[in-house]
């Protein structure tokens, strides 16, 4: 059973922030599929489905952003899975909005989401899908950038963005990670 681990906040205070991208396509998975309303375990919100014709655990770590690899880790250990087994789903400041990249491994580039991830699971060997959430420059406060939510005006983007992260999680799980790279990265394709 593979983890689809989307990174972001708890709470409603961070619900609609750029930082909450990975929430927002773990939550737009779990409507797609009729996941229910899921479950706490081990800090994190879970739901299972069978997405892309695996089974899944949907996962949301309740632990902040900066201590997410901490849910995880103990996620893994608990099920007696491998780090292998978790494809995450990040904000990605560096990309414009509306833009995606997948991964098939990597280092954190800087997100302490992602670098949380690194150091609890040993290893940089995981899958991920980045979620474009600039627009713009770059302001100097990245992480009151990040944590503002998206403006009115972006919204339908954002909403797109969700979408078609999803449907690349969807590949990747589906087809693999090159396939998925070769679908959604790089300029949109109609």
């Amino acid at each position: 059973m593979r983890l689809v681990v989307g990174l972001g906040n708890p709470g409603e205070r961070y619900r609609r922030t750029r930082h909450n991208a990975g929430f927002m396509v773990v939550d737009a998975l779990a409507a797609r599929v009729g996941a229910g309303r899921g479950r706490e375990e081990a800090d994190a919100w879970v739901a299972e489905a069978r997405i892309g014709g695996e089974d899944v655990l949907l996962v949301k770590p309740l632990t902040f952003m900066n201590r997410s690899g901490l849910a995880v880790e103990a996620l893994l250990a608990a099920r007696g899975q491998l780090p292998g087994e978790v494809v995450a789903v990040v904000d990605d400041a560096a990309l414009e909005l509306g833009e995606l990249r997948v991964r098939e491994r990597g280092s954190h580039g800087g997100h302490n989401g992602v670098r949380s991830l690194i150091e609890s699971l040993g290893t940089e060997e995981f899958p991920r899908v980045r979620v474009g959430i600039r627009k713009g420059e770059l302001r100097e406060d990245l992480a009151g950038y990040v944590l503002s939510e998206f403006p009115e005006e972006d919204v339908l983007v954002v909403q797109e963005i969700v979408g078609r992260a999803a449907d690349a999680v969807e590949c990747l799980l589906r087809d693999g990670a090159a396939p998925a790279m070769n679908r959604f990265n790089g300029p949109q394709k109609g």
